[in-house]
Protein backbone atom coordinates (compact mmCIF):
# COMPACT_ATOMS: atom_id res chain seq x y z
CA UNK A 1 0.00 0.00 0.00
CA UNK A 2 1.02 3.18 -1.26
CA UNK A 3 0.24 5.52 2.75
CA UNK A 4 1.29 8.15 1.24
CA UNK A 5 -2.11 8.80 -0.77
CA UNK A 6 -4.01 7.39 1.98
CA UNK A 7 -6.23 10.05 3.37
CA UNK A 8 -6.80 10.54 7.11
CA UNK A 9 -10.70 9.39 6.20
CA UNK A 10 -9.28 6.10 4.47
CA UNK A 11 -6.84 5.65 7.72
CA UNK A 12 -10.25 6.17 10.21
CA UNK A 13 -12.25 3.28 7.93
CA UNK A 14 -9.69 0.94 8.20
CA UNK A 15 -8.84 1.45 11.64
CA UNK A 16 -12.91 0.76 12.23
CA UNK A 17 -13.37 -2.20 10.16
CA UNK A 18 -9.76 -3.57 11.00
CA UNK A 19 -9.69 -7.06 13.33
CA UNK A 20 -8.53 -5.35 16.95
CA UNK A 21 -8.17 -9.18 18.43
CA UNK A 22 -5.40 -9.38 17.50
CA UNK A 23 -2.31 -9.06 20.09
CA UNK A 24 -0.11 -6.29 20.30
CA UNK A 25 3.60 -6.55 18.87
CA UNK A 26 6.82 -7.53 20.98
CA UNK A 27 8.24 -4.64 23.23
CA UNK A 28 11.62 -6.04 21.39
CA UNK A 29 9.78 -5.09 17.86
CA UNK A 30 7.92 -2.00 19.04
CA UNK A 31 11.59 -0.42 20.25
CA UNK A 32 13.42 -2.14 17.29
CA UNK A 33 14.76 0.78 14.90
CA UNK A 34 14.80 4.83 15.00
CA UNK A 35 15.39 6.79 12.14
CA UNK A 36 14.87 10.39 10.98
CA UNK A 37 12.22 10.74 8.43
CA UNK A 38 14.03 12.20 4.83
CA UNK A 39 11.17 14.40 3.84
CA UNK A 40 7.52 14.98 4.37
CA UNK A 41 6.01 12.62 2.40
CA UNK A 42 8.15 9.90 3.89
CA UNK A 43 7.09 11.25 7.58
CA UNK A 44 3.39 10.93 6.12
CA UNK A 45 3.63 8.12 4.87
CA UNK A 46 5.62 6.28 7.79
CA UNK A 47 3.34 7.95 10.29
CA UNK A 48 -0.16 5.98 8.81
CA UNK A 49 1.50 2.96 8.34
CA UNK A 50 2.96 2.61 11.82
CA UNK A 51 -0.36 3.59 13.15
CA UNK A 52 -2.13 0.78 11.50
CA UNK A 53 0.32 -1.75 11.92
CA UNK A 54 0.86 -0.68 15.88
CA UNK A 55 -2.87 0.54 16.68
CA UNK A 56 -3.23 -2.43 19.42
CA UNK A 57 0.61 -0.88 21.15
CA UNK A 58 -0.37 2.90 21.09
CA UNK A 59 -4.26 1.83 22.76
CA UNK A 60 -2.37 0.10 25.80
CA UNK A 61 -0.03 3.06 25.76
CA UNK A 62 -2.73 5.55 25.76
CA UNK A 63 -4.53 3.28 28.57
CA UNK A 64 -1.58 2.91 30.44
CA UNK A 65 -0.91 6.64 30.98
CA UNK A 66 -4.54 7.05 31.45
CA UNK A 67 -4.18 4.61 34.55
CA UNK A 68 -1.05 5.70 35.71
CA UNK A 69 -2.62 9.04 36.18
CA UNK A 70 -5.74 8.09 38.25
CA UNK A 71 -3.74 5.89 40.31
CA UNK A 72 -5.30 7.70 43.44
CA UNK A 73 -8.63 8.45 41.82
CA UNK A 74 -10.54 4.99 41.40
CA UNK A 75 -13.75 7.05 40.12
CA UNK A 76 -11.70 8.00 37.29
CA UNK A 77 -10.21 4.70 36.42
CA UNK A 78 -13.66 3.20 36.01
CA UNK A 79 -13.93 6.35 33.75
CA UNK A 80 -11.09 6.10 31.29
CA UNK A 81 -12.32 2.09 31.31
CA UNK A 82 -16.18 3.47 30.13
CA UNK A 83 -14.26 5.83 27.43
CA UNK A 84 -12.07 3.40 26.21
CA UNK A 85 -15.07 0.92 25.59
CA UNK A 86 -17.22 3.11 23.84
CA UNK A 87 -14.20 3.92 21.76
CA UNK A 88 -13.69 0.40 21.24
CA UNK A 89 -17.57 -0.39 20.58
CA UNK A 90 -17.16 1.60 17.22
CA UNK A 91 -14.77 -0.71 15.68
CA UNK A 92 -16.84 -3.93 13.90
CA UNK A 93 -14.45 -7.04 14.68
CA UNK A 94 -14.97 -5.14 18.26
CA UNK A 95 -18.27 -4.72 18.46
CA UNK A 96 -19.18 -8.82 17.22
CA UNK A 97 -16.85 -10.03 19.12
CA UNK A 98 -18.16 -8.40 22.23
CA UNK A 99 -21.34 -9.02 21.63
CA UNK A 100 -20.37 -12.82 21.01
CA UNK A 101 -18.53 -13.03 23.99
CA UNK A 102 -21.82 -11.32 26.25
CA UNK A 103 -24.32 -13.60 24.48
CA UNK A 104 -22.56 -17.12 25.31
CA UNK A 105 -22.06 -15.56 29.17
CA UNK A 106 -25.63 -15.12 29.05
CA UNK A 107 -26.82 -18.48 27.52
CA UNK A 108 -25.36 -19.94 30.41
CA UNK A 109 -27.74 -18.47 33.03
CA UNK A 110 -30.64 -17.62 30.70
CA UNK A 111 -31.32 -19.49 27.38
CA UNK A 112 -34.34 -17.50 26.35
CA UNK A 113 -32.99 -14.03 27.03
CA UNK A 114 -29.51 -15.05 25.21
CA UNK A 115 -32.06 -15.59 21.82
CA UNK A 116 -33.11 -12.46 22.30
CA UNK A 117 -29.79 -10.83 22.22
CA UNK A 118 -29.22 -12.85 19.36
CA UNK A 119 -29.28 -10.43 15.78
CA UNK A 120 -32.01 -10.72 13.54
CA UNK A 121 -31.17 -13.00 10.32
CA UNK A 122 -30.10 -11.87 6.64
CA UNK A 123 -32.82 -12.40 4.01
CA UNK A 124 -31.02 -14.45 1.23
CA UNK A 125 -31.77 -13.90 -2.25
CA UNK A 126 -30.29 -15.86 -4.90
CA UNK A 127 -27.54 -17.34 -2.48
CA UNK A 128 -26.65 -13.42 -1.58
CA UNK A 129 -27.40 -11.18 1.24
CA UNK A 130 -30.24 -8.93 0.46
CA UNK A 131 -28.15 -5.92 2.37
CA UNK A 132 -25.40 -5.27 4.72
CA UNK A 133 -25.76 -6.44 7.98
CA UNK A 134 -25.87 -3.63 10.27
CA UNK A 135 -23.74 -4.16 13.58
CA UNK A 136 -25.42 -4.88 16.25
CA UNK A 137 -24.48 -5.38 20.31
CA UNK A 138 -26.49 -7.62 21.91
CA UNK A 139 -29.67 -7.45 19.33
CA UNK A 140 -29.28 -3.41 19.75
CA UNK A 141 -27.83 -0.84 17.48
CA UNK A 142 -24.20 -0.09 18.39
CA UNK A 143 -25.06 3.59 19.01
CA UNK A 144 -27.39 2.61 22.08
CA UNK A 145 -24.27 0.93 23.83
CA UNK A 146 -21.67 3.75 22.52
CA UNK A 147 -23.97 6.56 23.85
CA UNK A 148 -24.79 4.90 27.36
CA UNK A 149 -21.04 4.03 27.92
CA UNK A 150 -19.83 7.59 26.94
CA UNK A 151 -22.91 9.39 29.11
CA UNK A 152 -21.59 7.41 31.92
CA UNK A 153 -18.21 8.11 31.73
CA UNK A 154 -18.83 11.53 30.98
CA UNK A 155 -20.34 11.87 34.46
CA UNK A 156 -17.83 10.04 36.45
CA UNK A 157 -15.07 12.25 34.62
CA UNK A 158 -17.40 15.34 36.27
CA UNK A 159 -17.83 13.83 39.80
CA UNK A 160 -14.17 12.64 40.05
CA UNK A 161 -12.80 16.03 38.98
CA UNK A 162 -10.60 14.69 37.06
CA UNK A 163 -10.46 16.65 33.57
CA UNK A 164 -7.78 18.61 33.89
CA UNK A 165 -5.89 15.46 34.41
CA UNK A 166 -7.39 13.32 31.38
CA UNK A 167 -6.14 16.19 29.27
CA UNK A 168 -2.83 16.10 30.15
CA UNK A 169 -2.71 12.32 30.37
CA UNK A 170 -4.32 12.52 26.84
CA UNK A 171 -2.04 15.27 25.65
CA UNK A 172 1.40 12.66 27.22
CA UNK A 173 -0.26 9.77 25.37
CA UNK A 174 -0.84 11.54 22.18
CA UNK A 175 2.41 12.83 22.19
CA UNK A 176 4.66 9.74 22.71
CA UNK A 177 2.19 7.83 19.94
CA UNK A 178 2.81 10.45 17.38
CA UNK A 179 6.90 10.91 18.61
CA UNK A 180 7.38 6.93 18.28
CA UNK A 181 4.87 6.44 14.52
CA UNK A 182 7.35 9.25 13.28
CA UNK A 183 10.26 8.06 14.45
CA UNK A 184 9.97 4.37 14.31
CA UNK A 185 11.40 2.79 11.10
CA UNK A 186 8.67 0.50 9.28
CA UNK A 187 10.01 -2.87 9.01
CA UNK A 188 9.50 -5.31 6.13
CA UNK A 189 6.58 -7.66 8.47
CA UNK A 190 4.64 -4.59 8.88
CA UNK A 191 4.63 -4.07 4.98
CA UNK A 192 4.01 -8.06 4.48
CA UNK A 193 1.09 -7.55 6.90
CA UNK A 194 -0.53 -4.25 5.14
CA UNK A 195 -0.47 -6.97 2.03
CA UNK A 196 -2.35 -9.03 4.23
CA UNK A 197 -5.04 -6.77 5.72
CA UNK A 198 -5.70 -5.95 2.04
CA UNK A 199 -5.89 -9.49 0.70
CA UNK A 200 -8.51 -9.82 3.52
CA UNK A 201 -10.72 -6.86 2.84
CA UNK A 202 -10.61 -7.80 -1.32
CA UNK A 203 -11.53 -10.87 -0.04
CA UNK A 204 -14.53 -10.06 2.26
CA UNK A 205 -15.74 -7.67 -0.37
CA UNK A 206 -15.49 -10.26 -3.07
CA UNK A 207 -17.65 -12.74 -0.83
CA UNK A 208 -20.02 -10.28 -0.16
CA UNK A 209 -21.23 -9.78 -3.89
Amino acid sequence: MDWGNVTAEDLIDALREVDWSTPPRPLSEFFSRFTLPRSYSKWSSRLKCNFYYYRTNYFIMIVFILGMGFLRRPIAIVAAFLTALSIAFLNDSFAGTFSEKVTRTVRQFSPHLAAKMRPPLTPVIRGRPSAKRSILICGRPRWVFVLIFSSVSFILWFVSCSILTVLWALAIGLLATILHASFRTPNLKARLNTFREEFRAVWRNYSEL
